[in-house]
Order: structure tokens, then sequence, then C-alpha cells
């Protein structure tokens, strides 16, 4: 009998305990009112007859959408959506008495409105440009306006693809090609225009260079450069055959 009464309160013991994982806040619930407090990972003991320990993950999760996105000319742009959210830690007893455990729906409708409300205001290209970045930030802004104070912190909106109209596709492609051959054409002209004054500068060395040899070169000069020719050609061993008239330098053969 003794034996039987352990382990019955072995049982209770065990059922009056939950189990909050990493990642996960668990908020008490006693007759169906919840508790202000919460409770962090590890064991929570409880009264299994009247309160139960509702747990709620706060880690970062992520909503993933594929909508059309309506822009600023009338277009429509089909895009993939990620969404990074998590439930604010201080305010998960909150979120679990006013919004309750489907919040994901809330989250994709309140993305919904505020991605209607930024991309109308953009072109269809812009969303296929540079200017991405600032459309997902203005998304997550207009989001944390209404999630934020509700207990739900939107951490990023991410537009992972976006595909515009086919026409319009084309167009941008073709502008881009265009834009392409323009810069190719001016690092060309660039190209020969630093080449035009290389071959102007090396021509003006050379005629300086003439200029100088020429002005430099005096009789007096090319007789002093002739005996020393002569002493050169004295001081080597093999035979040679000088022909001069005595006023040019030296001619062998």
């Amino acid at each position: 009998m003794k034996k039987y009464i352990f382990s019955l309160l072995v049982i209770i013991q065990f059922m009056s305990c939950a189990v909050v994982r990493p990642g996960e806040i668990g908020v008490k619930q006693r007759w169906g009112k919840l508790s202000n407090k919460s409770y962090d990972e590890g064991l929570v003991w409880f009264n299994p007859i009247t309160t139960k320990v509702v747990k709620t993950n706060i880690q970062i999760s992520d909503i993933e959408l594929s909508l059309s996105l309506p822009s600023k000319e009338g277009m429509s742009v089909v895009s993939q959506i990620s969404i990074l959210y998590r439930i604010d830690k201080k305010m998960v007893p909150r979120v679990i008495s006013e919004i309750g455990v489907g919040y994901e729906n809330i989250i994709s409708n309140v993305f919904r409105s505020a991605a209607a409300d930024v991309c109308s205001n953009y072109f269809a290209k812009d969303m296929h440009s540079g200017m991405r970045s600032e459309i997902e930030q203005s998304i997550k802004q207009k989001m944390d306006e209404t999630l934020h104070r509700q207990g739900i912190v939107v951490e990023a909106v991410l537009m992972k693809s976006i595909q515009l109209p086919s026409g319009l596709s084309s167009s941008i492609e073709q502008k881009l090609q265009a834009e392409q051959n323009a810069m190719r054409m001016v690092f060309i002209l660039e190209q020969e225009k630093l080449e035009a004054e290389r071959k102007i500068i090396e021509a003006k060395g050379t005629r300086d260079s003439q200029k100088i040899l020429s002005e430099g070169l005096t009789d007096e000069i090319i007789k002093v450069r002739s005996i020393e020719a002569f002493i050169e050609l004295s001081r080597s061993t093999n035979s040679k055959i000088i022909i001069t008239d005595g006023k040019v330098p030296y001619l062998i053969e």
C-alpha cells in the first residue's frame, strides 16, 4: 500500500512539472486566467488540477509569402517574400492573451496592407533595382507601427525574388544592354585618346632629342669623335681596311 501511494505521489509530482525549453517562454494559466509572470527555460512547477503552463516560442521565425504587389504605374509585380519576426520576451503574456498562438495570420495580413501602401509609391522597375532594400525597410517600418505595440518584433522583410511583367522586363534588359554598350564605347574612346596622347609625347620626345643632337654636332666635335674612333680601331687586333678622306669619321670593310 505504501509503495502504491509513493508511486502515485511520484506520478503526481511529474504531472506538476513542465519543461520550458531553450527559445521558449512559459506562462501559467490558472482557472483560464493568464499570469503576468513569465518563466524562462527550465522546470516550472504548477498544480495540474487548476493550472497549466502555456509555452510560446520567442526565437526568430520565418513566414514565406508569394503575392502580387501593386506598382506606382498600376502594374502587378509578383514577389517571393520572407518575413523574419519574433515575440518580445517581456510581452509574451499579452500576446497570448490578446492575440493567441495564431499570430502568423495577423503578421501576414499586416504585411499585405503595409506592402500595398509602400509599393504603390514606387515604379515596378524600382523593385528590381538597388531601391529594393529601401522598399524592404519602408515595409518593415510600417509593419512595426502596428505590430510592435502588440509584442511582435519584425526583424526583417526580404524580397527574395521579383518577377516583373514580361514587357517591362524586356525593356529593362534592353536598357541595361544599351548602358553597358555605351560604357564599353566610352572605355574604348578613352583608351584611344590615351594612346594618341602617348604617341604625340613620344614623337615630341624624338623630335626634341634629334634637335638637341643636331645642334650639338659641330665640326670640332665631329673631328674629336673621328679621332676617338680611329684610336679605338687601332687597338683592335683584327685585320681591317679604313677608307677616309679626312672629313668623314670612318668606314670599315
